[in-house]
């Protein structure tokens, strides 16, 4: 390291540069191992209490205690989706209205394409007719490529599973493991990162739930005044779908526009997906960063910044997993010497007066004197 330091700076920019290439690359290529590696990571930190719980209050034995731990997690987050699914059907005694109000809607533009353009009913069927028939073989890719997703979710998720259970089983041993390769004299510092991570998971899924809560109350707010029917439902679907980010807000959008479509009329769905695109742009812009960002001690750019890079590297998942990553790395970087200024640079801005910054301010008035 003391070597690294004597180099050029521009060598030291070329190492990091190509570290930083590489790293991204093995991450691209290795996504169906490290995703959900990741994922049973921060949800095995999450757990550790409650595997803890069964092993020393209960007196079961670790694999047993993780099985425990595990199937109850998952079970409890599948009951979730079941009764938020379940709800769903209420929806159901709206579709007669909604299947009449899409026929009135498609008449009402047929009458206006007839009188703007002058094209009559039946040729406006027969491009209906052509678009349809050229679509179809367009149709058929979409739905291969939505049957290829859906067998990559439960891949994610089955392995998501197995992660989780193993690391929950191994976690003394590969504690272990990072107190051997490291000297003795930093065996401290290592088992204060180990701790600081567990405890920074935890933050960050409760900053998660703030940010539903936030999300949910706000759709809710707006639906209720503009007089959207079921608006207490569709504010917690929205809550739920916006931890997908970007993907998930514009998913409730569509479901709530239509639903306004099938039992009010279009000046209203106009105005709620104003309000709908409103919430997200302070979602976006303050929720996220501030809440979810603030309990992982990372500042608001940096944070954006990390989002944008994991959607370009591994998509959804990479937009869910960026702020822990960087949390993660923050601590480490804190915890390094070496590294110290690039844990600061991701950290928040200290408002307290600094004293090296008055120093230098005191230095420059002195020469300007």
């Amino acid at each position: 390291m003391t070597k690294f330091l004597g180099l050029p700076f521009y060598l030291k920019l070329a190492c990091t540069l190509i570290s930083i290439l590489v790293l991204g690359y093995l991450a691209k290529i290795g996504d169906t191992i490290l995703v959900p590696f990741i994922l049973g990571l921060l949800l095995a930190l999450l757990l550790v209490p409650v595997s803890n719980f069964f092993e020393n209050k209960l007196k079961f034995p670790r694999t047993i205690a993780g099985i425990v731990t595990v199937l109850l997690f998952f079970g409890l987050v599948g009951f979730g989706f079941y009764m938020l699914a379940s709800q769903l059907s209420m929806i159901k005694d709206d579709w007669p209205a909604f299947k009449e109000q899409i026929l009135v809607g498609f008449h009402n533009v047929q009458v206006w394409v007839t009188d703007r353009f002058g094209v009559r009913h039946s040729e406006q069927m027969d491009i209906i007719n052509k678009t349809a028939t050229k679509s179809l073989d367009s149709g058929t890719l979409l739905l291969g490529t939505a049957l290829l997703s859906l067998s990559s979710l439960f891949i994610l998720l089955v392995f998501t599973f197995l992660y989780t259970f193993f690391l929950l089983i191994y976690r003394s041993h590969i504690v272990k493991f990072l107190l051997m390769i490291n000297h003795q004299d930093h065996h401290d510092i290592v088992l204060d990162v180990v701790g600081q991570i567990q405890y920074v998971v935890k933050k960050y899924l409760i900053g998660l739930l703030l940010q539903m809560l936030i999300v949910s109350t706000l759709v809710f707010a707006a639906l209720s005044i503009i007089g959207v029917k079921y608006s207490l439902l569709l504010a917690i679907i929205t809550g739920v779908f916006n931890v997908l980010p970007y993907i998930g807000i514009f998913t409730s959008i569509l479901i709530i526009a239509l639903l306004t479509f099938a039992t009010t009329s279009f000046t209203h769905v106009l105005i709620v997906i104003g309000a709908l695109i409103i919430i997200h742009l302070i979602d976006s812009n303050f929720i996220v960063p501030k809440v979810v960002g603030s309990k992982v001690k990372v500042n608001s750019l940096f944070a954006m910044m990390a989002i944008i890079v994991g959607e370009m590297i591994w998509g959804i998942s990479g937009m869910f997993l960026a702020i822990p990553i960087l949390a993660i790395c923050k601590i480490v970087m804190d915890r390094v010497k070496e590294l110290k200024p690039w844990g600061f640079l991701l950290g928040e801005e200290d408002t307290k007066p600094d004293k090296d910054m008055n120093k230098v301010k005191t230095i420059s008035l002195k020469k300007n004197q």
